[in-house]
C-alpha cells in the first residue's frame, strides 16, 4: 500500500502514476527553447495582470497585485495539482463512504481493491485532459513544497508550457502573441478569485453540496448508471447529434445534484465567458493577430482531435464546458453593451448578484434583477 493512497476509497498515488505514465509525450523542443518558452510565459503572466486590472476595474487603482505564484508546468506538473485539488474537495465525501465500508464484513479488502481501482480510473482520465488544458487557475489543493500559494486565496495560477507550444504550432499563428493571449485568459481567473473575496468558498459551498447529495448505496449507484447508460445509448440509436442532450455524467445526478448543477454551471459560465471577454477586450491593443487566434482557435475548439476524442468530450461533460464559453461571454458582453463595465461589475456584489443559469441565456433578465429601474439606462464605461 502506498503511504497516501493505503486504504483510503481513491489510491492517489497511483492515480499520479497511472496519468503520468499514460499521458502522451509533448512537442519536441530544445532545452534552450523550454528555458525561452517557461520566461516567455512568466513575462507575459506578469504583463497580463496590469491589462486585465485596468480593463476589467475589479481591482482599485493602487491596490498591491495579486500574491498568487504563477508555476509553469509540465503535463505531470498539473496532474500532480489536480489530484491534489481534487483530495482536497472529495475528502469529505470519500471519508463518509469509507465509514461505511468499514462497517461492512470484508470492507477493508474490498477498499483495498476499491482504492487501486479508482486510482488507476482517475489517472486515465487526467492523463487524457493532461494533453488538452492551456492554463488553469488552481484554487482548492493546498499549498506545499511543490505547490505554493497565495498567503489570501491559497490559489496559483498554472500554465501548461508543453500544451501551448502543441497549440501554436497545430494553429500556425504566432507563438509570442498566441501565449500571451492564453494568459490574459488565465490572468482573467486569477483576478475573479483575488477580488473577490468570498467567491472561492461560494464554489466549494456548491461542490460539497453536490458531492453531499451522492447516492451512497452502491445498489442505487448502480440502477442509475444502468438506466444513464440505456438513455445515453437510446439517444445515439436514435440519432441524436453529438453536441445535444445530456452528457452521461449528467444523466446519473439525483434531482438535487441536477439543481446544484444548474447554479455551478451559471457561474462557470460567468467566469469562462468574463474571461473570453476580457482577452479579446484587451487582445486588439496589445496582441497584433488576435483576431486570427480567435478565429482559429474557435474552430479547433469546434471540431475536437476526432471522433474518438469527440466521443470522450461528449461522454465527460467536456461539451458543456465549450457551450460555457460560448453562453458566458455572450452574456458579458451584453450586460457590458447595456449598463457598462462598471454595472456588469455588481455581478460580484455576492452569491446574489450571480446570474442563474437562465439568466445567462437572458441577459436582460439579471439586469432588470439586479439593477431594478436603473437596469435600461447605460452608465458610462
Amino acid at each position: 500500500m502506498t503511504s497516501i493512497g493505503g486504504a483510503e476509497m481513491v489510491d492517489w498515488n497511483l492515480a499520479v502514476a497511472t496519468a503520468t505514465r499514460l499521458v502522451r509525450p509533448g512537442p519536441e523542443v530544445s532545452r534552450d527553447e523550454a528555458r525561452a518558452v517557461v520566461a516567455e510565459l512568466r513575462r507575459h503572466a506578469r504583463t497580463s495582470e496590469e491589462h486585465v486590472r485596468a480593463f476589467t476595474r475589479m481591482i482599485p487603482e493602487g491596490s498591491p497585485l495579486p500574491d498568487t505564484p504563477v508555476l509553469v508546468v509540465d503535463r505531470a506538473g498539473w496532474v500532480k495539482a489536480n489530484v491534489a485539488g481534487f483530495r482536497e474537495l472529495l475528502g469529505p465525501l470519500l471519508g463518509k463512504m469509507q465509514d461505511r465500508r468499514s462497517a461492512t464484513p470484508g470492507g477493508a479488502v474490498i477498499g483495498a481493491v476499491g482504492g487501486k481501482v479508482t486510482g488507476v480510473e482517475l489517472g486515465m482520465l487526467l492523463s487524457f485532459l493532461a494533453s488538452r488544458v492551456l492554463g488553469q487557475y488552481e484554487t482548492f489543493a493546498p499549498a506545499g513544497p511543490d505547490l505554493p500559494g497565495g498567503a489570501a486565496t491559497g490559489g496559483r495560477l498554472l500554465l501548461v508550457a508543453p500544451n501551448i507550444v502543441h497549440v501554436e504550432r497545430e494553429l500556425e499563428v504566432d507563438p509570442h502573441d498566441f501565449r500571451l493571449w492564453v494568459c490574459l485568459h488565465e490572468e482573467t481567473h486569477r483576478t475573479q478569485f483575488t477580488a473577490v473575496p468570498w467567491l472561492r468558498a461560494h464554489l466549494e459551498g456548491e461542490i460539497q453540496t453536490f458531492l453531499g447529495a451522492t447516492e451512497m448505496e452502491p445498489g442505487a449507484v448502480l440502477e442509475r448508471i444502468r438506466e444513464a447508460v440505456q438513455s445515453f445509448a437510446g439517444a445515439r440509436a436514435e440519432g441524436e447529434r453529438g453536441d445535444e442532450g445530456p452528457s452521461l455524467v449528467e444523466l446519473v445526478q439525483t434531482p438535487e445534484q441536477r439543481e446544484v448543477l444548474a447554479r455551478l454551471t451559471a457561474v462557470m459560465s460567468l467566469l469562462e465567458g468574463h474571461a473570453d471577454f476580457v482577452m479579446d477586450g484587451v487582445g486588439p491593443e496589445v496582441v497584433p493577430s488576435v483576431a486570427e487566434i480567435r478565429e482559429k482557435f474557435q474552430q479547433r475548439r469546434a471540431s475536437g482531435a476526432g471522433r474518438l476524442d469527440a466521443a470522450l468530450r461528449k461522454l465527460l461533460g467536456l461539451d458543456a464546458k465549450l457551450r460555457q464559453y460560448r453562453d458566458g461571454e455572450r452574456f458579458v458582453r451584453a450586460v457590458v453593451g447595456q449598463v457598462g463595465m462598471d454595472g456588469f461589475n455588481r455581478v460580484w456584489t455576492s452569491p446574489n448578484t450571480l446570474p442563474t443559469k437562465a439568466e445567462i441565456a437572458r441577459p436582460a433578465d439579471w439586469v432588470a434583477r439586479v439593477h431594478r429601474k436603473g437596469g435600461t439606462q447605460s452608465e458610462e464605461r
